[in-house]
């Protein structure tokens, strides 16, 4: 995405920003610089609706560690399972090499499209994939066919079975090259969980009705980006600013369709890193992000911010 589709994006408190104490461990601060950066990855689900184009969102527990009562799009941890050679035979038109290339990265790129798709499925119950014999995504409109992926669904998640496995059973490819990058954020430093996040974005199948899990996440919508914008300015729908930028980015368009196509022809995001901004009494009150005046001089938390939880 590039710097103009996010420029206005508004920072803003934090639900529940305020006064907050370093997180300790053992008794001692944590240090800011000690919180791994782990790779996730998300992808937005965009259909044609009656009145334009609509996103699928979910609403994270409120007893989730991160982002908790939260709308987001599916997505998650990219694993180190998603890094396996196997998953190359059963992507659909993309190695390592050629999705690593688009993603300017020097390896491991099919893993974050694979994390992805893994995500969305376990989460929403949408699996991006074709029969190996067919060119259409798989239909899940079969009453048995559905129960039979939704236990596949729930397989997976629980570490039962593989995505992979389930590929070679129902002879599958999963829809790798159909999926196009759209933007890169780093969670700020100073956050007790931190995310290198790539996004993406792919038509949602037409024979496929996406569902949130009652586990990760509690409830779910399709929207307008511009009706999930002004739910977000009066407060009815909290949104992280990556979340917020990318609804901007689909609202200039008119099609699901017109989306992909346009994704498909951007250049490789670059990764925003936003820096929190502290009130006089300590609390975050928004985020400065890289091309705004007084990044490179808004000093870094030296310790995490929240409690323990």
């Amino acid at each position: 995405m590039s710097a103009a589709a996010v420029r206005r994006l508004r920072p803003g408190r934090r639900p529940g920003a305020g006064l907050r104490s370093p997180v300790m461990a053992d008794d001692e601060p944590m240090l800011a610089a000690d919180v791994p950066v782990l790779p996730a990855a998300t992808v937005m689900l965009v259909r044609d609706g009656d009145d334009g184009i609509e996103v699928f969102m979910l609403q994270r527990t409120m007893s989730a560690s991160f982002a908790r009562g939260q709308y987001v799009f599916p997505g998650g941890r990219v694993d180190a399972a998603d890094h396996g050679e196997e998953f190359e035979p059963v992507c659909d038109g993309l190695d390592d090499a050629t999705a690593s290339a688009r993603m300017a990265m020097d390896h491991g790129g099919l893993a974050w499209l694979v994390a992805a798709i893994r995500e969305c499925f376990e989460e929403a119950g949408v699996l991006l994939a074709r029969a190996v014999d067919e060119a259409d995504v798989v239909r899940f409109d079969d009453p048995t066919t559905a129960d039979r992926f939704n236990d596949a669904r729930h397989a997976i998640h629980d570490g039962r079975q593989t995505l992979v496995e389930l590929c070679e059973r129902e002879r599958l490819l999963l829809l790798t090259d159909r999926m196009h990058l759209v933007d890169h954020w780093v969670t700020p430093v100073g956050e007790r969980k931190r995310f290198d996040t790539r996004f993406f974005v792919a038509q949602a199948p037409g024979a496929q009705e996406p569902l949130h899990d009652d586990k990760e996440t509690i409830a779910s919508l399709w929207v307008r980006p511009a009706d999930a914008l002004s739910m977000w300015q009066a407060g009815d729908l909290q949104m992280f600013p990556p979340t917020v930028a990318s609804i901007r980015f689909l609202q200039r368009f008119d099609t699901a369709a017109a989306v992909v196509d346009a994704a498909n022809e951007m250049d490789v995001p670059r990764a925003i890193t936003p820096r929190m901004l502290f009130g006089d009494d300590g609390g975050i009150v928004g985020v400065r992000l890289p091309w705004q005046d007084g990044y490179e001089s808004t000093p870094l938390p030296e310790f995490v911010i929240g409690r323990r939880r």
